[in-house]
């Protein structure tokens, strides 16, 4: 069964905590011999290395405002460190790990959002022969979020979207958001076990889902609107949490559709 699994940059901070996600991947990889496709972010790791350099981290709509010093930070931090240091968590699980960004082989093509944001990118098409390529030599592919236009000038994209982009390409079946809390909050404050397209629209009109969750919920929206069937956002912090959800464990927040 093709899977995206979209890992938030929270959970790749710690080497204990990048350990542990991995091994569950490795071990779902090994296990199910299906195809997998890791889409990261960095955003944690972003906003640290441009801090201890004095540039001022800036969101609207809950996506990272990219100057020109954000881009080169998103090459050396997300590109690089974070992504090497989750291939190499992978692979030293037995997994064949390879890490990629949305440039290679012009893997997704975004169009400039501009205006206030500077250099982010909203993908507009995703190109999955390297995905299927790879994944049907037995490697698994890791993404970082970085895209570019048809002239091929780098991006900044948001990592829920880049992973939408990507699965709605490559043809997932299920899409996993792996984040750092236990899953949707509702207007009560507790986590919602199912939301559909209506009641996340509301969530976000009230301001109950702002910034980064309300960016993370546009993206889900427009994954199941392409066709992919089970989309959860579930906490990544939890033991086992990979294998729960291969496994339809009800955990986190189940988006849908409508209400069945």
């Amino acid at each position: 069964m093709r899977t995206l699994i979209k890992l938030g940059g929270t959970l790749l901070d710690s080497a204990g905590s990048r350990r542990r996600i991995a091994e569950e991947i490795g071990q779902l990889s090994a296990e199910s011999g299906g195809e997998i496709v890791v889409v990261h972010g960095g955003g944690k790791q972003m906003t640290r290395f441009l801090a201890e350099r004095g540039i001022e981290s800036k969101f609207v709509n809950g996506l990272r405002v990219t100057t020109p010093e954000v881009i080169d930070a998103l090459l050396k931090v997300v590109a690089g460190t974070v992504n090497h240091e989750l291939v190499a968590s992978l692979v030293a699980t037995g997994a064949n790990a390879v890490g990629l960004s949305g440039i290679d082989s012009a893997l997704v093509e975004v169009e400039a959002l501009g205006g206030e944001y500077g250099a982010v990118g909203k993908p507009v098409h995703c190109n999955p022969k390297l995905l299927h390529v790879l994944c049907a030599a037995g490697f698994l592919p890791v993404v970082a979020c970085i895209g570019g236009d048809q002239v091929w000038n780098v991006y900044n994209v948001n990592a829920d979207q880049m992973a939408v982009a990507c699965a709605v390409g490559f043809g997932a079946e299920r899409l996993f958001f792996l984040t750092d809390v236990e899953g949707v909050r509702d207007a009560s404050g507790r986590i919602a076990a199912t939301l559909d397209i209506s009641q996340i629209d509301n969530l976000i009109r009230t301001g109950v889902a702002a910034g980064g969750m309300q960016a993370k919920l546009e993206a889900a929206k427009q994954a199941l609107r392409d066709g992919v069937g089970r989309v959860v956002i579930a906490p990544g912090t939890q033991p086992g949490i990979v294998h729960d959800l291969a496994a339809s464990q009800s955990t986190g927040t189940k988006l849908t559709i409508s209400v069945s």
